[in-house]
Protein backbone atom coordinates (compact mmCIF):
# COMPACT_ATOMS: atom_id res chain seq x y z
CA UNK A 1 0.00 0.00 0.00
CA UNK A 2 1.92 2.58 -1.52
CA UNK A 3 1.85 6.57 -0.48
CA UNK A 4 4.18 9.07 -1.67
CA UNK A 5 3.97 12.57 -2.35
CA UNK A 6 5.85 15.01 -4.20
CA UNK A 7 4.39 18.28 -4.77
CA UNK A 8 6.63 20.24 -7.08
CA UNK A 9 6.61 23.87 -7.93
CA UNK A 10 3.02 24.38 -7.01
CA UNK A 11 1.81 28.10 -7.30
CA UNK A 12 -2.04 28.51 -6.42
CA UNK A 13 -3.76 31.43 -7.55
CA UNK A 14 -7.76 32.40 -7.33
CA UNK A 15 -9.64 35.58 -8.70
CA UNK A 16 -11.92 37.28 -6.01
CA UNK A 17 -13.81 40.68 -5.60
CA UNK A 18 -12.11 43.56 -4.08
CA UNK A 19 -14.51 44.39 -0.70
CA UNK A 20 -13.94 48.08 -1.76
CA UNK A 21 -13.42 48.72 -5.38
CA UNK A 22 -15.67 45.36 -6.46
CA UNK A 23 -13.08 44.89 -9.34
CA UNK A 24 -12.05 41.27 -9.58
CA UNK A 25 -7.54 40.91 -8.31
CA UNK A 26 -5.41 37.83 -8.36
CA UNK A 27 -5.13 36.23 -5.17
CA UNK A 28 -2.07 34.32 -4.57
CA UNK A 29 -2.59 31.11 -1.70
CA UNK A 30 0.53 29.49 -2.47
CA UNK A 31 4.17 30.68 -4.57
CA UNK A 32 6.74 27.86 -5.76
CA UNK A 33 5.58 25.49 -2.99
CA UNK A 34 7.60 22.03 -2.41
CA UNK A 35 7.20 19.34 -0.43
CA UNK A 36 7.97 15.96 -0.46
CA UNK A 37 6.33 13.07 1.97
CA UNK A 38 7.59 9.40 2.05
CA UNK A 39 5.82 6.05 1.90
CA UNK A 40 4.17 5.51 5.18
CA UNK A 41 5.14 8.70 6.81
CA UNK A 42 3.35 10.70 8.92
CA UNK A 43 4.21 14.66 7.86
CA UNK A 44 2.03 17.51 10.00
CA UNK A 45 2.23 20.94 8.26
CA UNK A 46 1.57 23.81 10.55
CA UNK A 47 1.83 27.67 10.09
CA UNK A 48 -0.13 30.78 10.40
CA UNK A 49 -3.93 31.30 9.24
CA UNK A 50 -4.60 32.02 5.88
CA UNK A 51 -1.17 30.73 4.64
CA UNK A 52 -2.51 27.77 2.77
CA UNK A 53 -2.84 24.61 4.52
CA UNK A 54 -6.29 23.33 3.68
CA UNK A 55 -5.22 24.02 0.03
CA UNK A 56 -2.64 22.08 -0.07
CA UNK A 57 -4.78 19.12 0.97
CA UNK A 58 -7.35 20.23 -1.62
CA UNK A 59 -4.66 20.39 -3.80
CA UNK A 60 -3.07 16.07 -2.33
CA UNK A 61 -7.20 15.10 -2.50
CA UNK A 62 -7.76 16.28 -6.53
CA UNK A 63 -10.56 18.66 -5.15
CA UNK A 64 -8.37 21.89 -6.87
CA UNK A 65 -6.11 21.75 -9.39
CA UNK A 66 -2.95 24.04 -9.21
CA UNK A 67 -2.54 26.76 -11.10
CA UNK A 68 1.44 25.89 -12.02
CA UNK A 69 3.09 23.31 -10.65
CA UNK A 70 2.34 19.67 -10.34
CA UNK A 71 0.96 17.19 -7.41
CA UNK A 72 2.09 13.77 -7.87
CA UNK A 73 1.15 10.44 -5.79
CA UNK A 74 2.72 6.95 -6.13
CA UNK A 75 4.18 8.33 -9.47
CA UNK A 76 0.68 9.89 -11.11
CA UNK A 77 -0.11 13.31 -11.43
CA UNK A 78 -3.00 14.04 -9.68
CA UNK A 79 -6.29 15.11 -11.54
CA UNK A 80 -8.86 14.44 -9.48
CA UNK A 81 -10.12 12.27 -6.21
CA UNK A 82 -9.33 9.10 -6.07
CA UNK A 83 -9.80 5.97 -4.32
CA UNK A 84 -5.90 6.05 -3.34
CA UNK A 85 -6.46 8.88 -0.86
CA UNK A 86 -8.38 9.68 1.71
CA UNK A 87 -9.68 12.69 3.81
CA UNK A 88 -10.95 13.06 7.23
CA UNK A 89 -12.18 17.19 7.84
CA UNK A 90 -12.81 19.24 11.00
CA UNK A 91 -16.65 18.75 10.33
CA UNK A 92 -17.20 14.96 10.85
CA UNK A 93 -19.17 14.43 7.25
CA UNK A 94 -21.04 11.58 9.10
CA UNK A 95 -24.86 10.55 7.50
CA UNK A 96 -27.34 10.79 10.44
CA UNK A 97 -29.74 8.64 8.70
CA UNK A 98 -26.73 5.06 8.81
CA UNK A 99 -25.35 4.14 11.92
CA UNK A 100 -21.19 3.95 12.67
CA UNK A 101 -21.28 0.76 10.90
CA UNK A 102 -23.52 1.91 8.33
CA UNK A 103 -21.24 4.95 7.68
CA UNK A 104 -18.19 2.88 6.58
CA UNK A 105 -19.80 0.83 4.73
CA UNK A 106 -21.45 3.57 2.91
CA UNK A 107 -17.83 4.04 2.02
CA UNK A 108 -16.95 0.72 0.68
CA UNK A 109 -19.78 0.23 -1.36
CA UNK A 110 -18.80 2.92 -3.49
CA UNK A 111 -15.43 1.21 -3.46
CA UNK A 112 -17.19 -1.57 -5.24
CA UNK A 113 -16.10 -4.88 -5.78
CA UNK A 114 -17.56 -6.25 -2.30
CA UNK A 115 -20.12 -8.80 -1.13
CA UNK A 116 -22.23 -7.23 1.61
CA UNK A 117 -21.13 -9.87 3.89
CA UNK A 118 -17.65 -8.79 3.19
CA UNK A 119 -18.77 -4.70 3.29
CA UNK A 120 -19.91 -5.32 6.66
CA UNK A 121 -16.91 -7.64 7.99
CA UNK A 122 -14.70 -5.06 6.76
CA UNK A 123 -16.10 -2.10 8.64
CA UNK A 124 -16.51 -4.28 11.63
CA UNK A 125 -12.81 -4.37 11.46
CA UNK A 126 -12.13 -0.81 10.88
CA UNK A 127 -14.54 -0.08 14.09
CA UNK A 128 -12.26 -2.28 16.11
CA UNK A 129 -9.40 -0.59 15.06
CA UNK A 130 -10.71 2.46 16.62
CA UNK A 131 -11.82 0.80 19.51
CA UNK A 132 -15.95 1.46 18.84
CA UNK A 133 -17.17 -2.13 18.42
CA UNK A 134 -19.64 -1.45 21.20
CA UNK A 135 -21.28 1.40 19.07
CA UNK A 136 -21.81 0.05 15.97
CA UNK A 137 -25.51 0.10 15.81
CA UNK A 138 -25.13 4.04 17.57
CA UNK A 139 -26.62 7.25 15.03
CA UNK A 140 -24.19 10.12 14.84
CA UNK A 141 -26.38 11.64 17.09
CA UNK A 142 -25.88 9.56 19.69
CA UNK A 143 -21.58 9.56 19.77
CA UNK A 144 -19.83 12.21 21.44
CA UNK A 145 -17.42 14.66 19.13
CA UNK A 146 -14.21 12.18 19.47
CA UNK A 147 -16.55 9.24 18.55
CA UNK A 148 -17.74 10.79 15.78
CA UNK A 149 -14.47 11.85 14.58
CA UNK A 150 -13.12 7.96 14.91
CA UNK A 151 -15.95 6.85 12.84
CA UNK A 152 -15.20 9.40 10.39
CA UNK A 153 -11.14 8.35 10.56
CA UNK A 154 -12.74 4.42 10.38
CA UNK A 155 -14.62 4.91 7.40
CA UNK A 156 -11.38 7.20 5.79
CA UNK A 157 -8.88 4.27 6.18
CA UNK A 158 -11.61 1.24 5.63
CA UNK A 159 -11.03 1.67 1.61
CA UNK A 160 -7.34 1.37 2.96
CA UNK A 161 -5.82 4.54 0.60
CA UNK A 162 -2.03 4.69 0.39
CA UNK A 163 -2.08 8.26 2.01
CA UNK A 164 -4.84 9.76 4.44
CA UNK A 165 -4.97 13.80 4.04
CA UNK A 166 -6.35 15.13 7.98
CA UNK A 167 -7.20 18.56 7.85
CA UNK A 168 -7.53 20.02 11.98
CA UNK A 169 -9.43 17.34 12.45
CA UNK A 170 -9.30 17.38 16.22
CA UNK A 171 -9.70 21.29 16.36
CA UNK A 172 -13.12 21.38 17.39
CA UNK A 173 -12.40 18.80 20.78
CA UNK A 174 -12.22 19.78 24.03
CA UNK A 175 -8.61 19.20 25.16
CA UNK A 176 -8.80 16.31 27.23
CA UNK A 177 -10.02 14.55 23.89
CA UNK A 178 -7.83 15.95 21.65
CA UNK A 179 -5.09 14.71 23.65
CA UNK A 180 -6.20 11.03 23.95
CA UNK A 181 -7.13 10.94 19.89
CA UNK A 182 -3.64 11.87 19.16
CA UNK A 183 -2.47 9.25 21.38
CA UNK A 184 -5.05 6.69 19.42
CA UNK A 185 -4.17 8.17 16.10
CA UNK A 186 -0.15 7.41 16.49
CA UNK A 187 -1.45 3.63 17.47
CA UNK A 188 -3.80 3.50 14.24
CA UNK A 189 -0.57 5.25 12.04
CA UNK A 190 1.91 2.49 13.50
CA UNK A 191 -0.73 -0.32 13.09
CA UNK A 192 -1.77 0.69 9.43
CA UNK A 193 1.25 1.69 7.60
CA UNK A 194 -0.45 4.45 6.18
CA UNK A 195 1.06 7.78 4.87
CA UNK A 196 -0.81 10.48 6.68
CA UNK A 197 -0.49 14.85 5.88
CA UNK A 198 -1.86 16.09 9.17
CA UNK A 199 -2.42 20.15 8.81
CA UNK A 200 -3.30 21.99 12.23
CA UNK A 201 -2.51 25.15 13.70
CA UNK A 202 -1.90 24.06 17.14
CA UNK A 203 2.35 23.54 17.49
CA UNK A 204 2.52 21.35 20.36
CA UNK A 205 0.16 18.87 18.29
CA UNK A 206 2.40 19.01 15.36
CA UNK A 207 5.38 17.85 17.51
CA UNK A 208 3.68 15.45 19.11
CA UNK A 209 2.40 13.68 15.71
CA UNK A 210 4.63 14.56 13.52
CA UNK A 211 7.71 12.45 12.52
CA UNK A 212 8.34 15.64 10.44
CA UNK A 213 6.85 19.19 10.76
CA UNK A 214 6.56 21.43 7.50
CA UNK A 215 6.23 24.58 8.50
CA UNK A 216 4.76 27.69 6.02
CA UNK A 217 5.45 30.99 5.68
CA UNK A 218 2.86 33.59 5.95
CA UNK A 219 0.67 34.25 2.46
CA UNK A 220 2.06 33.62 -0.38
CA UNK A 221 2.03 29.97 1.20
CA UNK A 222 5.74 28.63 0.79
CA UNK A 223 7.82 26.06 2.90
CA UNK A 224 9.82 27.64 5.83
CA UNK A 225 11.42 24.41 6.89
CA UNK A 226 11.31 20.89 7.54
CA UNK A 227 12.19 19.81 10.87
CA UNK A 228 12.81 15.96 11.75
CA UNK A 229 11.35 15.21 14.92
CA UNK A 230 13.03 12.88 17.20
CA UNK A 231 11.37 12.05 20.59
CA UNK A 232 11.56 8.80 22.63
CA UNK A 233 8.33 7.27 23.29
CA UNK A 234 9.49 4.24 24.44
CA UNK A 235 8.43 4.72 28.30
CA UNK A 236 4.76 5.63 28.27
CA UNK A 237 4.73 6.62 32.02
CA UNK A 238 6.76 9.21 30.81
CA UNK A 239 4.28 12.69 29.37
CA UNK A 240 6.13 13.32 25.82
CA UNK A 241 4.96 16.53 25.86
CA UNK A 242 6.60 17.75 29.31
CA UNK A 243 10.11 16.66 27.87
CA UNK A 244 13.11 19.37 27.42
CA UNK A 245 13.47 17.84 23.56
CA UNK A 246 9.60 19.02 23.07
CA UNK A 247 9.67 22.08 24.04
CA UNK A 248 12.59 22.46 22.19
CA UNK A 249 10.87 21.62 18.65
CA UNK A 250 7.77 23.78 20.15
CA UNK A 251 9.81 26.69 20.33
CA UNK A 252 12.09 26.19 17.29
CA UNK A 253 8.44 26.11 15.32
CA UNK A 254 7.34 28.80 17.15
CA UNK A 255 10.41 31.18 16.27
CA UNK A 256 10.01 30.21 12.73
CA UNK A 257 6.13 31.48 12.48
CA UNK A 258 7.30 34.58 14.25
CA UNK A 259 9.81 34.94 12.13
CA UNK A 260 7.43 34.95 8.86
CA UNK A 261 4.68 36.70 10.14
CA UNK A 262 7.54 39.73 10.98
CA UNK A 263 8.34 39.06 7.45
CA UNK A 264 4.67 39.29 5.88
CA UNK A 265 3.87 42.49 7.55
CA UNK A 266 6.97 44.30 6.40
CA UNK A 267 6.22 42.82 2.96
CA UNK A 268 2.63 43.89 3.18
CA UNK A 269 3.71 47.70 4.61
CA UNK A 270 5.90 47.64 1.48
CA UNK A 271 3.12 47.46 -1.02
CA UNK A 272 1.13 49.85 0.85
CA UNK A 273 3.60 52.69 0.67
CA UNK A 274 4.84 51.34 -3.45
Amino acid sequence: MPGTIAIQAVRQVFRVRGDEDRKVHEFVALDDLHLEVGDGEFLTLVGPSGCGKSTVLDLISGLSTPTAGAVVVDGKRVTGPGLDRGVVFQQYTLLPWRTALGNIEFALEALGGLTRGERRERARDYLELVGLTDFASRYPHELSGGMKQRVAIARSLSYEPGVLLMDEPFGALDAQTRERLQEELLQIWRRTGTTIVFITHDIEEAVFLGQRVAVMSSRPGRIEAVLDIVLDRSNPEIDTRATAPFAQYRHQIWSLLRHSDTAATQLEQVHRVA
